[in-house]
């Protein structure tokens, strides 16, 4: 029983009842409908249910009393009573015959129903529906121990809802433009779901007296009835042998098309929602989800799990909770960006670098750079200032922080969601075993310490040697982006010496910029390239480790560049006369004048971007192209054929389907955008921001490819969002420490405070105002004699258009000693404070923010209390239930007892 979990409560003894046939069940007037046969053509029918035949005179007798709506509506069999669970779909050109006449005989010993039909566009498809009795759906619901409901809940009013609530008043008070109820879904046109105001237990043929059912037909819903059929198909056999059974099997050697549960019917009505109701869950989803005017509106969840299952309502839970928790972050990191603004024309340093046209540059390749002015890459250092400064070490404790509260309080919302979802008792016990690991190990089995029951096993050391495998695919994937990085950086190399030597004066102006902004572009392109590249006990086991080692593939695809950029370019070039070369060959690329932050922003924005905008497109656009070019070729061929005669099951047949992997794309883009804006968003703080533009219209977009684009996908239990919860919590640790190193080694910010306080004008004042700052830049430049070049990096140019004469001396960025001095260019003290500086504050940073993330995992309760509550007082009126009906039962066998012994006694004379 649902919430009974403590050992103490006793349980009641269910008195067992029979449980009757229902004869209402309609089954199939043709006989080779539960024998097997070879051949199947008896139960082919062509044309579809609103088309004439020659059986039409037949249905109507046999179909006598049943609604014209089921006939019509293409959900149910031809006698217009039983409801199309499962679609199987294949061409009767496939050389799999004999494995499919197999597997169908055995879908009929299970107990299923079965009926085809030919398809109307193309003679060659055949589509199989299959049914599944009450006799089939109670026997199955007990083996997979599907809960369903018994008794209703008490509710009590959440106290997040109260709060919502007054938010959303005074959201309504003081914005009168916005729509009344901004945020709240309409009440009247959702559905009642009476399984959320219910306890449930696993469903008990011997215990059916205690479960509410009203009508056999819909105890189950279509979700869990198609969830049934589909945990039948996965274990039929298709021909004799222990590892010759499932669907899965039959779809992959080409026995079947195509397998799926249909959609509740059109998703589209003439008539408004309003005024004449939702036709259908589905056209209920579309209304007040899937539509894009509804993008201000919370979610309806219990509708999305009911007709999806709780694995995608968990999804879409989850990515909801992480749009809302983007606001805040937004709103901070566009704050940051916005002080950077206005401080812009005060900040000493970019005023410098913008007056300094006496300061020559050393140039930053080799023969065609020429020398350059510091005041040229004036605009460079407005902008780096826009990301860089006072705000950004702010900004990046606060994301750590925000991290650490998002993941703890959406625990709390998932323990919410789990309680009126009834997943709290679900455990990984309950989950079914995979049929194709069933079926490989069943020779090898051993008892389960929890049920005490026999079950497969994999050896420990087949589990090594896979994993072994499994380890060295992903390993020689990750050398491959490694080696795809490597090409970038010699492209940098290579190019930033052809730019600066171009014809038009605007790249060769801005080589390095062009060189990065090029090298971005060809990165990103072998991102989505390399993307495209890509035997457990459980189905959760087997997502968990394919979750795991896709995740490592993409998140080094994606985020290597950035880390070089970020933590390598320009730290290890040498100075001039000794730079370090690669291969003995190029030079290693410097950063701008400016600093290396431009180069890192410039990474993050295209990237972002791009990647958002392409996955976007690839969501939507792909599957909407696809599918018009589909209806395109059925209306050329078919032009006599309106859309509305086409049955459901061939509107259904022609979406596009769920791609393989499942939810794992979806959560892939969104946890990688989540690492994105965490790992590095101290160097763009407008990240958040752009992410959560990206979900609002990801959230929708997800919606309509799920109800209108996407064939209706299985639904399937999960009682979290699995594996990629602690992916969430490493990339939260990963941040802190990327940030730190960001603030510190990437950005000025360390050495500007070592200069205020230890070498500017305010030097032992205890002050790092701006006026501190006063001769900053001349302090972080180098200087070097012109004539200590070597021949392969001299410059063709010998800078005499800044004085008339050739140069003697240009300055770079470093602490080193001058040309003259006792060590010439070794490094100054000032470099070895800052150094010191710099690793400070990585310890300082990294364990504060350490111990504020676990202070804050610590007070914040992963249960709310209200929630703590209900579950106390819900455990406390099964007992009394529980006791009560003990007690009954008691009471009923002593008024047997005493009625047994009064008519003994009245027996003897």
């Amino acid at each position: 029983v649902h919430s009974n979990n403590d050992p103490r409560f006793p349980t009641v003894p269910f008195i067992f009842h029979p449980v009757a046939k229902d004869v209402n069940i309609y089954f199939d007037e043709l006989e080779g409908v539960n024998s097997p046969s070879k051949d199947d053509d008896s139960l082919l029918h062509h044309g579809n249910l609103t088309s004439t035949s020659d059986d039409a005179s037949r249905l109507e007798t046999v179909g006598e009393g049943v609604p014209d709506k089921n006939k019509s509506n293409g959900l149910y069999f031809r006698d217009g009573k039983c409801r199309i669970d499962y679609i199987l779909v294949y061409r009767k050109s496939s050389p799999q015959t004999e494995k499919r006449e197999i597997f169908e005989r055995n879908i009929r010993a299970e107990g299923l129903q079965m009926e085809k039909e030919s398809s109307l566009t193309n003679s060659d498809i055949i589509f199989v529906k299959l049914h599944a009795p009450w006799e089939v759906l109670g026997r199955y619901a007990e083996v997979m121990n599907v809960r369903m409901p018994f008794r209703r809940k008490i509710y009590y009013l959440h106290r997040r809802h109260k709060f919502m609530n007054r938010i959303e008043r005074q959201i309504s008070r003081f914005q009168g433009w916005l729509p009344r109820k901004p945020m709240r879904l309409d009440k009247e046109t959702l559905p009642d779901l009476e399984e959320n105001d219910c306890y449930t237990a696993p469903f008990s043929q011997q215990r059916i007296h205690h479960f509410i059912i009203h009508n056999k037909d819909t105890f189950f819903n279509n979700a869990t009835r198609s969830r049934i059929v589909h945990h039948i198909l996965q274990r039929v056999k298709y021909e004799e042998g222990k590892n010759k059974i499932g669907l899965n099997r039959l779809l992959t050697n080409g026995s079947y098309e195509a397998a799926f549960p249909l959609h509740e019917g059109s998703y589209r009505s003439k008539n408004s929602i309003r005024t004449h109701g939702a036709e259908n869950h589905r056209h209920l989803l579309y209304e007040c989800w899937a539509s894009w005017g509804m993008w201000y509106k919370y979610q309806p969840l219990d509708l999305v799990r009911r007709y999806f299952g709780e694995k995608i309502g968990l999804y879409f839970a989850w990515l909801g909770w992480y749009t809302g928790m983007l606001f805040p972050a937004a709103f901070i990191g566009l704050f940051v960006f916005l002080y950077g603004v206005t401080t812009l024309n005060h900040c000493q340093v970019s005023k410098e670098v913008c007056q300094a046209t006496d300061i020559i540059m050393c140039p930053i390749c080799d023969k065609f750079c020429p020398f350059m002015r510091l005041s040229d890459s004036c605009v460079y250092a407005k902008v780096t200032h826009l990301f860089d400064n006072g705000a950004t070490v702010f900004f990046a404790v606060f994301m750590a922080v925000w991290a650490t509260v998002f993941l703890e309080f959406w625990k709390r919302r998932r323990a919410v969601i789990a309680y009126d979802w009834d997943l709290i008792d679900w455990e990984e016990e309950e989950e079914e075993i995979r049929p194709q690991f069933e079926a490989k190990y069943s020779k090898k089995e051993r008892m389960n310490p929890i049920s005490g029951k026999p079950e497969p096993y994999q050896a420990f050391a087949d589990k090594c040697s896979r994993l072994i495998v499994s380890a060295s695919g992903i390993f020689f994937m990750i050398c491959v982006v490694i080696a795809a990085v490597f090409g970038i950086v010699i492209y940098r190399v290579v190019t930033v010496s052809t730019f600066a030597a171009f014809k038009w004066a605007l790249i060769r102006n801005n080589s390095q910029v062009a060189t990065t902004g090029t090298a971005v572009c060809i990165n990103f392109c072998i991102i989505m390239l390399l993307n495209v590249v890509k035997q457990p006990r459980t189905e959760s086991e087997w997502e968990n480790s394919f979750t795991l080692k896709m995740f490592l593939f993409q998140f080094v695809n994606l985020n290597s560049s950035t880390f070089y950029i970020a933590f390598f370019l320009g730290r290890f070039t040498g100075h001039p006369g000794a730079y370090l070369r690669l291969i003995n060959r190029w030079r290693l690329e410097e950063c701008h004048p400016s600093g290396c932050l431009i180069d890192l922003c410039m990474q993050m924005g295209i990237i972002m971007v791009l990647k958002q905008t392409w996955n976007n497109f690839m969501e939507l656009g792909y599957p909407l192209i696809q599918n018009w070019w589909t209806r395109r070729k059925l209306y050329q061929e078919h032009g006599s054929q309106r859309k509305t005669s086409f049955p459901q099951w061939e509107k259904d047949y022609n979406l596009q389907p769920m791609n393989a992997y499942g939810l794992f794309d979806e959560y892939l883009e969104m946890i990688l955008q989540f690492g994105f804006t965490t790992i590095f968003v101290a160097a763009f703080p407008l990240a958040p921001l752009l992410a959560l533009l990206n979900n609002i219209i990801e959230i929708r977009l997800d919606a309509y490819k799920f109800v209108t684009q996407w064939r209706r996908p299985l639904a399937s239990r999960a009682k979290d969002i699995g594996i990629w919860y602690g992916i969430l919590e490493g990339i939260g640790i990963l941040s802190v420490i990327t940030n730190a190193f960001v603030v510190a080694v990437t950005s000025d910010f360390i050495p500007r405070l070592v200069y205020a306080y230890k070498y500017g004008p305010c030097a032992g004042q205890g002050e790092a105002g701006q006026k501190c700052m006063v001769g900053y830049v001349n302090a972080s430049l180098s200087v070097f004699l012109v004539s200590d070049f070597e021949n392969r990096s001299e410059p063709t140019s010998n800078g005499s258009e800044f004085s008339g004469s050739p140069l003697k001396y240009c300055r770079y960025r470093d602490y080193r000693d001058p040309p003259h001095s006792p060590v010439p260019y070794g490094y100054t003290l000032q470099f070895w404070h800052v150094l010191a500086a710099r690793l400070a504050f990585i310890i300082v940073f990294e364990h504060l923010v350490f111990c504020i993330k676990h202070l804050i995992s610590y007070l914040i309760p992963d249960l709310p209390k209200d929630l703590r509550d209900r579950m106390r007082r819900e455990k406390y009126l099964i007992q009394e239930m529980m006791y009560e009906a003990e007690l009954e039962r008691l009471q009923k066998e002593r008024k047997e007892r005493k009625k047994n012994g009064k008519s003994h006694h009245n027996e003897w004379p």
